[in-house]
């Protein structure tokens, strides 16, 4: 049997660039973008896909190039998913929340040869341009850095015109590419097929190189797992730049589905979303959760069908899931990472679950889960001896992952590589436990758990208790020098616009609802929380505030 031999009919490079070819073909009329009063078919997007890659290819765009994108949710970035990759080369799309100094170092790490830029990014990234020029060549490329060549994307509907002098424009490519060019065949799964910085919160992005068969797989998992059928209406609050859409760009694709874009997550474009559209499905952090829940009687609007939303970024409270569940939404959690092509564990949801209280139903729902189809292998492991843990949901260790969803490496990073990949396995950083029937639940990052007096604290457990107080919209908790515990938990807290309380007051609640080693030493009230564009809280900056206390 070992002499059969591979062969163009029964061996083909796995990549999600087949989802957009088969919906041009199976789901042809089906809406595929809608965006404002944009409305195409997919047909459409699958032409001017091939139309773009075509102009990339003479812009002497080749194999394993990067291409830059710093745009909100709209339909060229949606459309650039397809088409950079198509083109051979590789799909890099940028924090809209970057400041200058980021941008310019991303382009000169990555050494993209095109950036594409939408009219409202145009003064943020010109800045970036300068100081790219500024810095010159870099020594530690093999290549000479030269200035990426810069494409404006103007508003599809009413053109503005912004940064447009001497400046190539987004539609104007379309116009001029061949419809009948079909992309560069992909010679090799393991090719590249996007390149994600990570957030760079604590010290320089790292650069997450993830290949055509990583997508592909973490694709069909996701939309299988998800439980995803054929034609969602699916609602883009989850910015694309975030781990390529958490591989949902590719994944309606895949399904047919349509893809309802809005350039601001705000609570009103959602709830007229879900009325407009009849939307079954989005991706986001907490953060959006909180949006929906706070939003203004003019903003809300009469949900008429279930949504379901994949959530995770940063752990929910039990607390905001129930509440979510009670307006209509169906909350599936899951954990991820850019290094892992998107989610890599969802919280599969169990028949037998739905005849619990609802308020053990959310605790069974904050757990991050089992793994996706396409991951071979997960485990909690003890950080020193890199023995498995006992499943008995207390004992914590280290998440490690092995599969074929997971990074190619981080771009011009051994030093990292060898960190992140240690025995067969690749170490994410977060501590978490393994309940009996074998569903994983972090309890922190490994940087940000607490150690008092001897005492592991999760600072997730305190802020879900924390949560559940009537005045509270969000918790963080961090640890802060103790004279003689080491540290003790200290607690930032946002409180609701209509609701007061006092640091007495809520210390005492702490007391009532968990272990005397586990209560803040302090609670700060702050009016919001420092944090990362897919809602994670910048704990490393109230670090620095709680050292001071």
């Amino acid at each position: 049997m070992n002499r059969l031999a591979k062969c163009l009919a029964n061996y083909v490079p796995l990549t999600p660039l087949t989802f957009v070819k088969r919906a041009s073909v199976v789901y042809s009329n089906r809406t595929s973008v809608v965006y404002e009063g944009v409305h195409f078919n997919w047909s459409q997007t699958y032409e001017r896909c091939c139309r773009l890659a075509y102009s990339l290819r003479s812009l002497n765009v080749v194999k394993n190039d990067v291409v830059s994108i710093l745009a909100p949710n709209i339909p060229a970035l949606y459309e650039m998913h397809f088409a950079v990759p198509m083109a051979g080369a590789v799909i890099n799309t940028m924090n809209t929340r970057l400041d200058a100094k980021n941008i310019a170092t991303i382009l000169r790490h990555s050494e993209a040869k095109v950036f594409f830029v939408d009219y409202e990014f145009v003064p943020i990234a010109s800045q970036g341009l300068r100081l790219l020029m500024a810095e010159g060549v870099d020594h530690n490329s093999s290549t000479q850095q030269s200035m990426p060549t810069v494409i404006v994307i103007d508003d599809i509907e009413n053109p503005t015109r912004v940064g447009l002098d001497n400046k190539l424009e987004y539609e104007q490519l379309i116009k001029d590419g061949d419809p009948q060019y079909k992309g560069e065949d992909v010679e090799d799964e393991w090719d590249a097929i996007a390149l994600s910085y990570t957030s760079g919160t604590t010290s320089v992005p790292k650069g997450v190189v993830s290949s055509h068969r990583a997508a592909f797989l973490s694709t069909v998992s996701l939309i299988q797992g998800w439980g995803m059928s054929i034609e969602p209406v699916y609602l883009w609050s989850l910015p694309m730049f975030h781990c390529n859409g958490w591989t949902f760009t590719w994944g309606v694709a895949a399904r047919g589905g349509t893809n309802v874009l809005i350039r601001h997550t705000t609570a009103d474009e959602m709830y007229k979303s879900f009325l407009s559209y009849k939307v079954t499905h989005m991706c986001c952090a907490p953060v959006v959760l909180n949006i929906l829940l706070e939003a203004k009687s003019h903003e809300r609007r009469e949900i008429t069908s279930k949504v379901n939303i994949l959530t995770g970024g940063a752990t929910p409270p039990t607390g905001l899931l129930e509440k979510m569940e009670e307006l209509g939404f169906h909350i599936t959690h899951a954990y991820g990472l850019t290094e892992a092509t998107g989610p890599a564990l969802l919280c599969e949801w169990r028949a037998e679950w739905n005849q619990l209280p609802r308020n053990h139903q959310a605790r069974l729902k904050v757990r991050q889960g089992v793994s996706i189809l396409s991951l071979a292998d997960v485990d909690i492991k003890d950080k020193k001896t890199m023995e498995s843990v006992p499943h008995d949901g207390k004992t914590m260790g280290e998440i490690v992952l092995r599969g074929s969803s997971l990074m190619k490496g981080y771009l011009k990073n051994e030093e990292e590589n060898a960190k992140a990949f240690q025995n067969g396995w690749f170490l994410t950083g977060d501590v978490g436990v393994i309940h009996p029937d074998g569903y994983v639940e972090i309890k922190d990052r490994s940087k940000d758990v607490i150690i008092s007096g001897g005492e592991n604290i999760s600072s997730l457990e305190v802020e879900s208790v924390l949560f559940k107080h009537h005045a509270v919209l969000e918790a963080a908790v961090v640890a802060m020098p103790h004279p003689r515990w080491g540290e003790s938990p200290c607690a930032f807290v946002v409180l609701k616009d209509t609701e007061t309380t006092t640091e007495t007051e809520l210390l005492a609640y702490c007391e009532n609802n968990m272990p005397r080693f586990m209560v803040p030493k302090k609670v700060e009230f702050v009016k919001t929380l420092p944090k990362t564009t897919t809602g994670k809280v910048l704990k490393h900056e109230l670090r620095k505030v709680a050292t001071a206390f």
